[in-house]
């Protein structure tokens, strides 16, 4: 054991410098040719040039329709998302008409397959309710607040990966008992990563730490701001925009990364709370749940470059900076717009707009709303202009919703974890559906292209 000082900080740094040099090497022999890709054909992630999907899966979760096939042509249409067969607007348009709030209803429909009925609603939100006072006794104080991690995400993996331990069925994958794991996640995530937000708050930036205990009577969305604001008070503005955040995040189809985690590693035969921790590692990658923090530190970025927000030469000028890796972080992109699948539109963001202006008026963001408005209006022209593409481009969800989060004052390392709050619905969904239809085990091929190389004897090599 090494107890100098010196020598340790010595040892370190050694050990850096020869990891360097191994890196090095797997940068030298570990890259393909990438004219190989298409001379196998291989449709890397899974998905062709057209931005369609290789079909690994059936799915009655949830469907996305992003064109209309006439005469064997690919016509892209109108984004549609439907949860279960209904479409989510019409979902939306119904609670927000009935001034209720939609994420448990939207839960009971993902992991049911139907619309619930008053009782059956009433039923499932005590459920929930009930579970989210089901945290293990002092489970915050010996997990959460003793090892405080600057990413909520990896708290919230560790924190879903330790209930295991407390679960005496843990392993038991038949439906019933798979159903009430699922259900007791989809109550604690919300508290799991607002406590794991007040211990990072608290030890790492010196804040008063605040844990506050869930309220029963209070919907998902009341309870997020409830517990993470000092003095438990919200806008009921500001609750019905958090809800609609979290049914429109709460499943999109089963080939997203995420998602896809999930019915690989159910496939598996593993535990729920294992299969749960790998699609929250997916999530967390900023090419997936991270996109809408890329989107509003870019637009931090954005408003200090530009003079007049409402120029839209300026904006544009802005823009081609952006493709041309000139501006932000010179990635060559415009965080927020495009998708993988949708092309003239996607609904969650058309519907998020409605309520994000009426936020912005409340808030008194009204310039930035319009600075917003405005590089959805030109984003794709501009992109037209300076890109060969195969579909259209149009804003994301993860367009507004970071500008929502920031309107509601909700921390930017809280915004990735909700989208896990939202989708744990989802995810549940899809282990179920992998359960019950018993498919084999996920395990695509993968063409071997090294070429063959003689063992050597290592005092000859």
């Amino acid at each position: 054991m090494i107890n100098n000082h010196n020598e340790r900080i010595s040892t370190y740094s050694r050990i850096t410098s020869e990891i360097s040099e191994l890196a090095n090497l797997c940068l030298e022999n570990l890259p393909i040719d990438p004219e190989l890709y298409s001379q196998y054909e291989v449709k890397r992630g899974l998905r062709d040039i057209n931005g369609k999907g290789v079909l690994a899966g059936l799915t009655d979760i949830s469907k996305i329709k992003s064109y209309i096939v006439e005469d064997n042509d690919m016509i892209p249409c109108e984004g549609k998302l439907y949860y279960q067969g209904v479409d989510v607007e019409d979902i939306v348009a119904g609670f927000i008409k009935e001034k209720r709030f939609g994420f448990e209803e939207t839960t009971y429909l993902l992991l049911f397959g139907k619309l619930p009925t008053p009782d059956e609603l009433d039923k499932m939100t005590k459920i929930l309710s009930d579970y989210r006072l089901s945290l293990p006794t002092n489970f915050v104080r010996d997990i959460i607040l003793k090892a405080p991690s600057k990413d909520m995400m990896n708290t919230l993996q560790r924190s879903i990966l330790t209930l295991y331990a407390y679960d005496d069925k843990a392993d038991d994958t038949s439906v019933p008992n798979v159903l009430r794991q699922c259900l007791q996640l989809i109550s604690v995530v919300p508290l799991l990563a607002v406590y794991g937000y007040q211990a990072y708050s608290h030890y790492h930036d010196g804040n008063s730490l605040y844990i506050h205990a869930p309220q029963p009577h209070l919907s998902t969305a009341e309870n997020l701001l409830y517990l993470l604001r000092p003095d438990c008070k919200y806008s009921e503005l500001e609750a019905r925009i958090l809800d609609l955040a979290l049914v429109l995040h709460a499943e999109h189809g089963g080939g997203n990364n995420s998602t896809f985690t999930t019915h690989v590693v159910t496939s598996s035969g593993t535990d729920t709370y294992s299969s749960m921790a790998a699609s929250l590692g997916s999530l967390k990658g900023p090419k997936h749940g991270g996109a809408n923090i890329k989107v509003t530190k870019m637009f931090e970025d954005m408003k200090t470059q530009i003079s007049d927000w409402n120029d839209d030469e300026q904006v544009k000028d802005y823009l081609k900076k952006l493709l041309h890796k000139e501006a932000f972080d010179k990635a060559g992109l415009i965080y927020g717009m495009g998708h993988a699948v949708y092309s003239l539109s996607d609904p969650r963001a058309k519907v998020f707009k409605k309520f994000v202006e009426q936020l912005s008026v409340e808030k008194g963001y009204e310039k930035e709303y319009q600075l917003y408005a405005s590089v959805e209006r030109l984003a794709p022209e501009v992109i037209a202009e300076e890109r060969k593409i195969y579909k259209g481009v149009s804003a994301n969800v993860d367009f507004y919703s970071g500008f929502v989060y920031q309107m509601l004052g909700l921390p930017t390392e809280l915004f990735t974890p909700l989208f896990a709050v939202a989708r744990m619905a989802g995810w549940s969904a899809h282990r179920l559906e992998e359960l019950i239809n018993q498919g084999k085990i996920i395990r695509p091929a993968y063409k071997a292209v090294k070429q063959k190389q003689l063992y050597v004897p290592i005092d000859k090599r």
